[in-house]
């Protein structure tokens, strides 16, 4: 196999493995697309909304490395879910710690017939959110 063809082997399950990292569940009416950076995030619901979809996201295949970058990289994904569904607004039902795996690194030796080995392993752990992508009418949207 020819290093080009790892290249792209590797780009193509990248691409693929980032389409996991948000869906929704259809409950309402979607509208017409808009830009992820209209879309506001509610922790509490406003007045007045119409409900289009249940949304879960993660910050999985993210270069975050704090909580907080985490946090807003699952958030950031549920914009774009939204967007792409015409809400203008997520209203976030919550963030939880998702441990995906660990990574692992280990050494031995042989002296004779004794082996020795030492190992450490760090858990990999993502961000998860979940909220519900809503219509506000513009009458509500700064209230």
């Amino acid at each position: 196999m020819s290093l080009k063809h790892l290249i792209v082997g590797l780009l193509t399950l990248l691409a693929l493995s980032g389409c996991a990292t948000s869906s929704h569940v259809l409950t309402g009416e979607a509208r017409a697309p808009i830009d992820p950076d209209e879309v506001m995030v509610y922790r509490n619901a406003p007045a007045d909304y119409q409900e289009i979809a249940r949304l879960k996201a993660t910050s999985k295949f993210s270069w975050s490395l704090t909580e907080k970058d985490k946090i807003n990289k699952a958030i950031e994904r549920m914009k774009m879910e939204a967007a792409a569904l015409g809400a203008n607004g997520v209203l976030l039902q919550y963030t939880e710690e998702q441990i995906t795996g660990s990574v692992g690194t280990g050494a031995g030796g042989v002296d004779g017939n004794v082996g020795i080995g030492v190992g450490m392993s760090w858990p990999m752990v993502n961000i998860g959110a979940g909220g519900i992508a809503i219509y506000v009418p513009p009458a509500q949207e700064n209230e």
